[in-house]
């Protein structure tokens, strides 16, 4: 799915799940956060703060609560999509339409308001140093505009490129992903700028 330029754009596009993101829609800005688009999707924010996300993948569709990790979680459905990576954001997934509960998603959306409206929030972590991988190096060492181009990124896409070729099992699988990255990094982008 393309990047929507507004929310009633987003949930005008033919999607899986159309008709259970436009009930959640409905269930957030009753909820009083204000809608705007981030990421290419839509986001809630309050007081400035992102709050909760809503999107559909191929198998779920569902909440993403941006401090999820401070909820009380007292139906035991927010999960943590990356383990050991990230802090603060939980997951609310929904497999069917008979799982949109407006009183509980309600309650949580209400805690997730008053969190924000407190200043509440998990912190990233933003001083962790950057890791570079042998293979990643060595490819910066023979590709000099790359190299250059690399040295210019900011932190967190510097961290990002590494960490991708880092994660990888295979010496193949490295070299495939450097071969990948080396254009975008020579072109002054990073990874994960086309979500964002």
């Amino acid at each position: 799915m393309k990047k929507a330029a507004s929310a009633d754009a987003y949930y005008a596009q033919a999607q899986p799940w159309h008709d259970e993101q436009k009930r959640l829609r409905e269930l957030v800005l009753a909820a009083g956060l204000a809608e705007e688009v981030k990421w290419g999707g839509p986001c809630y924010t309050c007081n400035g703060q992102n709050v909760v996300g809503v999107g559909g993948f191929k198998s779920y569709f569902g909440l993403w609560f941006h401090q999820g990790a401070l909820l009380a979680d007292s139906e035991n459905v927010l999960i943590n999509a990356q383990e050991g990576k990230t802090r603060a954001l939980r997951q609310w997934r929904m497999t069917s339409p008979d799982q949109i509960k407006p009183r509980v998603i309600a309650k949580y959306l209400k805690e997730a308001k008053a969190l924000a409206e407190a200043g509440k929030r998990i912190e990233p972590r933003r001083a962790r140093p950057i890791t570079m991988p042998p293979e990643l190096k060595n490819a910066m060492a023979a590709d000099t505009t790359a190299g250059a181009a690399f040295e210019k990124l900011r932190p967190g896409q510097r961290r990002e490129y590494a960490e991708y070729v880092a994660e990888a099992r295979r010496a193949d699988t490295k070299q495939k992903r450097i071969a990948k990255i080396l254009p975008m990094i020579a072109a002054g982008a990073g990874l994960n700028d086309r979500y964002r």
